[in-house]
């Protein structure tokens, strides 16, 4: 659990990876289904339209260094059907900050260009679909092995920085931000100063541990039933079968909105941007039925729950919050180049 990226990303299924869910709630699971689900709201990128202007970098790149490589690096196509022996790495790929330090190494099988991308760009999941609609085919159909090490012990985002320069080198990938104004939806509480009751502000009182996750082992508890590791939101056990549980500790209200896989699948279908206007940190929990839009995935043996609420019926009854649709300004990630790579 933790390390492995998800395999599904050759279909469109709105409920895949919403089923995927019951058995783990991690983070490349989520970013790499959501990319394969998720449309993009708007169409090719125009700079020279009033809704499309030039954004900078993001900070966590900033405050990471900026521009960075490995001292090594090979990357190979991989032929192997992609399963969950052969698809692992030793860095989770998603954008939550849960890290173990690998003393500079990065060792990844069998994964897509599109998963590489998620990971070096720190894309959340209702921004993956966005970019996923921009590369071609190959990218999220072809697999590629890579291994890199670098000097001393990089962090996290530092290891995304050199994958974005190694993937710059070998696939010709070029990229730029843009701001534009987009259909969202804002998460705003659903009464004014009320919190729900599921949710409420972190207390510093109990530890947080902030190394990855263990594949293959249960996440790791605190007395109140929420997950150890802070900052990002993981897989808990349900109250009943059927459903689908998943906890944060230490998260920012403006985190909540691009953690959770908000999709047609659970009724959503635009970017969510925060506006709750509420600062701070939070804990919180929430359970909800997975809504079955089509056929399980292959090996997924799950039966909703008819009796638990949706997705969005928990946000408001568990959380205290809902989704306002409105118009606002999406930062968006836009593909110049890319190129299939020549063997090394």
């Amino acid at each position: 659990m933790g390390n492995h990226p998800a395999v599904g990303t050759n279909s469109r299924s709105k409920c895949s990876f919403t089923f995927a869910l019951t058995a783990a709630f991690v983070a490349i699971v989520f970013v790499v289904a959501a990319a394969a689900v998720v449309r993009a709201q708007a169409s090719k990128p125009n700079p020279k339209t009033p809704t499309a202007q030039l954004q900078a970098v993001p900070q966590w790149q900033i405050d990471a260094g900026g521009k960075m490589e490995f001292d090594v690096a090979s990357v190979k196509q991989d032929t192997a059907t992609p399963s969950q022996e052969t698809v692992k790495s030793n860095i989770p790929f998603g954008p939550r900050d849960a890290f173990t330090p690998t003393g500079g190494l990065l060792s990844a099988t069998n994964i897509s260009l599109l998963t590489y991308m998620i990971f070096a760009y720190k894309i959340t999941p209702n921004r993956a679909g966005a970019v996923a609609d921009q590369l071609p085919k190959w990218a999220a159909a072809n697999r590629y092995d890579i291994q890199a090490r670098a000097a001393g012990n990089p962090t996290k985002d530092q290891f995304r920085l050199m994958m974005q320069a190694l993937l710059a080198d070998r696939f010709k990938l070029t990229v730029h931000y843009e701001t534009r104004q987009l259909p969202v939806f804002a998460l705003v509480l659903d009464k004014p100063g009320k919190l729900g009751p599921q949710l409420q502000m972190h207390s510093e009182d109990v530890p947080c541990s902030r190394a990855a996750p263990t594949a293959g082992t249960a996440m790791p508890t605190v007395a109140s039933g929420l997950p150890q590791i802070c900052g990002g939101a993981y897989g808990l056990p349900p109250s009943s079968p059927g459903r689908v549980r998943a906890g944060a500790r230490d998260m920012a209200l403006a985190e909540i909105g691009t953690t959770f896989i908000f999709t047609e699948a659970v009724g959503v279908d635009r970017p969510v941007v925060d506006g709750t206007g509420l600062a701070g940190k939070y804990d919180f929990a929430i359970e909800w039925t997975p809504e079955n839009n089509g056929p399980l995935p292959p090996g997924v043996n799950f039966q909703p729950d008819p009796s638990g609420p949706t997705f969005l019926q928990a946000l408001k009854e568990q959380l205290g919050l809902k989704l306002d649709p409105q118009t606002g300004r999406v930062d968006v990630l836009v593909i110049d180049h890319v190129e299939e790579p020549s063997q090394n």
